[in-house]
């Protein structure tokens, strides 16, 4: 990094204070003036970033773009890394994007440690494990499995309670985690999504076979058509929630999905469907909800198991 901006001192790109420091003018672009290099030669965290991003295109010729994933907070230290980027002449700098996201408190407060207060990402997620826990056994559903299974689904139900919460927020704004929230099986939640998975992998078991060879002629419900629309725009979602780098659209898509399927499951008969036809479409389309399920899921990062 500083033997980048030493070369932008000899291109008049920055310029060098008496006492030896190095800065660049930013007033042009509406900002203000940066030290790249201290007077006594050390560098700052600018300069290690500058040299870092040139490092990481330069060991890797076919990166194409370089996303930020820090804190809101230093919103304006990647506006000026960017444009300083730009200055010394990196095209792929207009490809650097700062994914700026809103900070995450606890109902006690802040996760950070710079207030004094350190939140162990360990210790938040066993504590999200024992919610789990505590949850799973109150409602008491899992008799037939062992201690090693019920461990794993802990895990599954915590991590993915833990992920979703945040997740489905836009990244921009700042939240509250609260865990005992976020283990709620009814509604816009991570466990709520996996216990739907589940409930459909279950439900296919006890079918005789699922096939894909359906009447395309037979007369469908609003409920089943909203689903089918449903599964159709999952391609659209996942185009917005690239390109604006906003895994919320994909979250809250898969809520929506499952919402709704629900509301058939409730409503209309299924294996009990007396219509041939109607109950092999209800089967198929239970598998292929079960399906975008698991691939929304696994795309946030999140494990949906076949039995809870």
């Amino acid at each position: 990094g500083k033997q980048e901006v030493l070369k932008g001192v000899e291109s008049g790109i920055f310029y060098r204070e008496k006492d030896g420091s190095v800065w660049v003018d930013l007033t042009d672009e509406g900002l203000d003036k940066k030290v790249l290099i201290r007077a006594d030669g050390t560098s700052v965290y600018m300069t290690q970033d500058i040299g870092t991003a040139i490092l990481r295109f330069r060991d890797f010729p076919a990166l194409k773009q370089l996303i930020y994933t820090v804190g809101n907070e230093q919103n304006y230290h990647f506006k000026v890394l960017f444009i300083i980027l730009r200055k010394l002449g990196y095209a792929w700098a207009e490809e650097c994007k700062h994914l700026s996201y809103g900070m995450v408190e606890l109902p006690t407060g802040k996760m950070k440690s710079r207030e004094g207060r350190v939140v162990d990402a360990d210790d938040l997620i066993e504590e999200m494990r024992d919610t789990a826990r505590s949850k799973a056994e109150e409602l008491g559903k899992l008799d037939d499995f062992s201690e090693e299974e019920k461990e794993e689904l802990y895990s599954v139900i915590g991590l993915g309670a833990l992920k979703y919460y945040i997740l489905k927020v836009d990244p921009k704004k700042q939240i509250t985690f609260n865990p005992e929230e976020s283990i709620d099986f009814a509604g816009n939640t991570g466990p709520f999504i996996q216990y739907t998975h589940a409930r459909i992998k279950t439900l296919l078991s006890k079918a005789d076979n699922v096939s894909n060879e359906i009447d395309l002629n037979i007369d469908i419900s609003e409920t089943e058509k909203n689903i089918v629309h449903d599964l159709y725009r999952y391609g659209e979602v996942l185009e917005t929630a690239v390109k604006e780098l906003n895994p919320a659209h994909l979250a809250n898509y898969c809520y929506e999905l499952v919402k709704g399927y629900n509301f058939m499951y409730q409503t209309i008969p299924i294996l009990k469907e007396e219509d041939g036809e109607k109950r092999k479409f209800r089967l198929y389309l239970s598998e292929c909800v079960a399906r975008q399920i698991k691939d929304a899921m696994q795309l946030l990062g999140i494990t949906v198991p076949d039995r809870m």
